[in-house]
This record gives C-alpha cells, structure tokens and sequence, in this order.
C-alpha cells in the first residue's frame, strides 16, 4: 500500500502519484487495491454522497458570507475537499471518535452536527462548537497538528479496554511538519495503536506551498515510523471511502496505526483573514476547477443514467435549506453579558479571578458612551 516515492515537480504530477476509482471527467477505472472497499456502493449511495458534498459545499460558502457580513469572526473554507471529508468521513462507524482540525466542516456535517454547530466557535458564544459526546467529535483544534496527539492517547485508551472503535485525526499538509504530528507517528506505531491518521494535502499551509513540507509525497513518511500508507485522489470521493475503509479495518483488526494521504486543493483561501490572489495563480486554479469533486461525481452518476435534473434540483433545495438554518441559528444566537466569562471558573468564590474580573469590568467601562 505504500505511495511512490518520486519527487514531486508540479501538482498535475502530484495528482497523478494517486490511486483512484473516478478519473476527473467521471469515468470509472479499475482499481485492485481499492476496488473491494466499495464494491457495496450503489447508485441510490452515490446520489447520496453527491447530496453530502453540494449540501457541505452549499453551508461552506454560507460561512464565508456570514464572516463577511460581521456574524462571525472567522472561516475557515473547505471549497475543493468535500471529497476527502466527506467520503471518508463516511466510511466511519458510529463508534469511532474523530479528532479534527479546524477545517473539518465536512467531517462534523457528516457525524450529525446541527445548523448552530457550525458556526458558534467561530462567533465566539457560550458551548464551544457541538457536544463532543454526541457527534463523537473531540471539539475543532486550532493549535496546529495538536489533535493528532489527543487522537493517538484516545486510541491507546481504546487499546487498554478491549473496545471496538477506532480513534481517527485529521490535519493538513503544513501540520505534517510539526513534532506532534511526528510524535503522535511514534507512539502510535510503538504501541499499535488503533489511529488513523488523514493528510488533507490542499497543496497549501497558509502561503507556503507543499514543496516547502515535502520534496516527496507525505504519505511515504508513515512507513518509516512503521506505519503503512495509502495516498488517494482526494477530490474522488470513491477513492476516499475506499481507503477509510482499508485503514479503519487495519487498525479495528489490531494491526495497528494507518495513514491515508488525501491529494487535493483548496480553493477558497486558507480562512477569511487571507488574500491566496499574493501567491498563488489563476491557471492552478483553473487547473484544479477541472478535478473538481461534486462535478466528477455528477458526470459519473449522469453516465450511468443514474441522476437527472429533478434529483439534481433535490439536492439543491437540500443544500439552501441547510444553509438558511445554519444563518437563522447564528443569527438567532444570544450572546451572554462579557463578564460572565467568569461565571463558573472556579466551585467557590476566587480573589484572584475576582481581581481580574473588576479588571476586565474596568476595561469594559471605557467604552461606555460609545455609539
């Protein structure tokens, strides 16, 4: 399963190193090493898996409006991956505990967030984000590369009891640089722990391109920490499901940690607080619009007479129906009193944080009178 080690040169190269099922234009290719893990997908599935992506994309443009509009403080875009979130995502059982990044819209939409939980981390209310019980999703990490850590010491928890689940991380190709995602490598291939670990290679950490990360593909690292890899075509939603499905049965057999590098892009920029026009060119774009994922599962579903404009039409009014909910929630949201970020601290009263709540009260005074 491991990926080729050929040095990358250019992002067409990039994509090509991957295993695939769809082609870009939405043809079927046979495929020997992933083809069995998504033998079962049918038709009425794929419509399906289409719906997730338009309806994920649909909620993710949503966002950006709302930041832009002053209802939320930040966004961080997801345009280009539904596949990779999405089709792994997926795969997963409802056992299974997801440790992501911050960009992982996808990932909680699929595990059954709420319209509200999309948006209230990023407007800064009361909750956090969703209930981490419920979804089965540790809350988004903005430290980068910080969940694959807690995701590696969950999985070592699920070892010692003998359960039957799977920890999985997502993280970006910038955060593969970072020591904790390499440490979370060694523990978890020193104790077989059962994580898996999922590269969104977007081709981009904040500006720096992927070269600067790696002169090879990343999944090819995993092996040397004793750690098998499969890197896919992440903008084929087929291929993601399938290598999901490789690595969460290889981990829930005992095996140990697995590794699935996702090759894809992202289109937007890297949150609302960027410009991507400063370094990066409208022909790599125009480049990546043609492997776009929504679109290369549409032609295949088309090919196979298995979608029409009414269903398409569907799927649409399913996708604005998500994001009216998800503006009326965050518009809905009451944003408790600024002093009551002290209430519930501490069990008994506290001279300490009391002092730093008439400080704050005093901060706050100052403004008052402004219009």
């Amino acid at each position: 399963m491991s990926p080729q080690l050929t040095p990358i040169v250019d992002t067409a190269q990039d994509l090509e190193l991957s295993e695939r099922i769809l082609s870009p234009d939405g043809a079927r290719i046979a495929n020997p090493a992933l083809d069995a893990y998504v033998a079962d997908v049918d038709a009425a599935q794929l419509r399906s898996l289409l719906s997730d992506m338009v309806v994920l994309r649909r909620i993710d443009a949503e966002g950006i409006a709302l930041q832009r509009q002053g209802q939320l403080g930040l966004w961080a875009p997801c345009n280009g991956q539904e596949a990779t979130q999405i089709g792994t995502a997926r795969a997963l059982e409802d056992r299974d505990y997801v440790f992501p990044s911050y960009r992982e819209t996808g990932v909680i939409y699929a595990r059954g967030a709420r319209a509200g939980d999309f948006v209230r981390a990023w407007r800064g209310e009361e909750g956090a984000a969703y209930d981490p019980r419920e979804l089965r999703v540790a809350p988004l990490q903005i430290i980068i590369g910080a969940q694959t850590l807690h995701a590696v010491g969950y999985a070592l928890g699920i070892k010692h009891d003998k359960a039957d689940e799977v920890a999985v991380t997502y993280f970006g190709d910038g955060a593969s640089s970072q020591g904790d995602v390499n440490e979370a490598m060694v523990f978890a291939s020193s104790y077989q722990a059962p994580v898996v670990f999922v590269c969104q290679n977007n081709h981009w950490a904040i500006s720096e391109p992927v070269s600067v990360q790696s002169q090879f593909p990343i999944a090819g690292r995993a092996p040397g920490f004793g750690i098998p890899s499969l890197r896919v075509d992440g903008n084929d939603v087929l291929a993601c499901m399938a290598a999901m499905r490789w690595a969460l049965d290889h981990a829930r057999s005992g095996k140990g940690p697995a590794f699935i590098e996702a090759v894809t892009y992202r289109m937007g920029p890297h949150t609302t607080a960027d410009d991507p026009t400063r370094y990066r060119s409208e022909a790599d774009l125009e480049s990546w619009r043609r492997r776009d994922p929504i679109s290369r599962l549409e032609a295949h579903l088309r090919s196979m007479d298995e979608l029409n404009d009414e269903q398409l039409a569907e799927i649409q009014t399913a996708a604005d129906t998500a994001a009216r909910e998800m503006r009326a929630a965050c518009l809905g949201m009451v944003t408790r009193e600024p002093l009551a970020v002290f209430h519930g601290v501490y069990a008994e009263p506290h001279t300490g944080l009391q002092r730093q709540r008439d400080e704050y009260a005093a901060y706050l005074a100052t403004f008052e009178g402004e219009a």
